[in-house]
């Protein structure tokens, strides 16, 4: 994308009763979003949706002139930007109908071909709530997936850290531009994240942090991935509008249960009852449903000498040692074991090293 195109892109996504969708709709009409800038007015009326406002919007130089200061912040601070017709673009929200025509970017961010999940909850996380995004991140590690969140406090925050302490891709998808940070409580984390992954935003420098803005924020949370996770929620808070997002993109919502009488746990036992989210009781049930496999690069594991298998584990082991390659299902059967039971076991053995996923939902012993 040409610093021309750059500039008459930035000038659309300015003007602020367009919207996104109708953006995109006049890009691929036109050809270009200076085409649609220099468009004819009578052209421009004849569409559905666009009338007096919308043209009279589109020939303000006031959006011209600001596209120029951001065009020099965005040159001057390197910061990267993805045009939603360009390959740059993640590929999973080109799918979303609002998402943005440019999404700027720092750090070293790799989306390509990678299984992505958006870990998300409240603020307010409990003990129980650390103790099990920690361990689930950590069991997801040998797929080397990347883990997305809002970088703000609680849920967010340990995913994030947790991602970084095991050395996975991780992003933060931020609801201000890039001259500021929120909460600031968390600048001690931007070089890590720049490392091992980076920022997402649409909005421009001069937008400071507004609690409005998350709305928006989150629609990028939930188009980036293929799964949203809520590790803990109250009745009502901005993860459950995150995963109603994620639904409407036709994305797979995963809750984690908790106590009836817990407070957080009441958001994740409600989408659970009303059918609207996956059971997620460890790494295995999101990996059963998700049907993942590992990378064709797969972060390095070492195997163990000697393999510490449970009596469960064991009786897994024993039949495929006597039998071979064996599908999940028949091999659920034939030990006597729930299938998404069968399917945690063998994700904790293969994590120590004991057995392979094949293509197929089939395994082998090592």
């Amino acid at each position: 994308m040409t610093g021309n195109d750059l500039f008459y892109a930035l000038v659309l996504q300015h003007i602020p009763n367009m919207g996104d969708a109708t953006a995109k709709k006049l890009i691929r009409k036109f050809g270009s979003a200076e085409n649609v800038l220099k468009e004819k007015k009578s052209a421009l009326l004849k569409l559905d949706g666009i009338g007096e406002a919308k043209v009279r919007d589109l020939q303000n130089k006031e959006h011209f002139k600001a596209a120029e200061e951001e065009l020099k912040f965005i040159e001057k601070n390197n910061v990267q930007t993805h045009y939603f017709l360009e390959g740059s673009y993640p590929e999973k929200l080109k799918h979303c109908l609002d998402s943005p025509i440019i999404l700027f970017s720092r750090g070293n961010i790799n989306l390509n071909k990678r299984k992505i999940i958006s870990v998300v909850g409240t603020r307010q996380i409990t003990a129980h709530g650390i103790t099990f995004c920690e361990k689930f991140i950590e069991d997801l590690e040998i797929l080397n997936p990347v883990i997305v969140s809002g970088f703000a406090y609680g849920v967010d925050i340990c995913a994030h850290k947790a991602a970084i302490k095991n050395e996975l891709q991780t992003v933060a998808c931020l609801a201000h531009g890039f001259q500021t940070i929120y909460p600031k409580a968390h600048k001690k984390y931007i070089n890590q994240m720049m490392e091992n992954g980076g920022f997402y935003t649409d909005f421009w420098s001069t937008d400071k942090f507004d609690r409005n803005n998350f709305l928006k924020r989150n629609r990028i949370i939930a188009g980036l991935s293929e799964a949203t996770v809520v590790i803990e929620s109250a009745e009502k808070g901005g993860a459950l509008v995150t995963a109603d997002i994620a639904s409407s993109y036709d994305r797979e919502i995963f809750a984690v249960p908790g106590r009836p009488t817990d407070k957080f746990s009441s958001g994740c036992n409600n989408l659970i009852r009303r059918q609207n989210a996956h059971v997620l009781t460890s790494a295995a049930d999101l990996v059963y449903i998700l049907n993942w496999k590992a990378d064709e690069d797969p972060k390095p594991v070492q195997k163990q000498l000697f393999v510490q298998l449970d009596s469960e584990e064991q009786k897994v082991y024993d039949y495929l040692n006597e039998q071979g390659k064996t599908e999940l299902d028949a091999l659920a059967l034939n030990c006597n074991f729930p299938t998404f039971k069968t399917a945690s076991l063998l994700l904790n053995m293969e994590l120590k090293g004991a057995v392979r996923p094949l293509p197929g939902k089939i395994f082998e012993i090592i």
